[in-house]
């Protein structure tokens, strides 16, 4: 082969790499939030609070 193409060959192996290694850390940030979360319910659900949620409410019974 010649130097041009294992060069372009090289440099979009690494690319590939670092979209890869930034994938995996993305990854391991958002489990660490999720366990962060959940360990947060817990404790609240220990000291009888209600959990704080992200989002949609639950659907809720009428009390009429």
């Amino acid at each position: 082969m010649n130097d041009k193409t294992e060069t372009g060959h090289q440099s979009r192996k690494e690319a590939i790499e670092a979209q890869a290694k930034l994938r995996r850390e993305r990854a391991a940030e958002k489990l660490r939030e999720n366990l962060s979360r959940r360990k947060q319910q817990v404790r609240a659900r220990r000291s009888g609070q209600a959990d704080e949620t992200n989002g949609l409410p639950a659907a809720k019974m009428d009390e009429s």
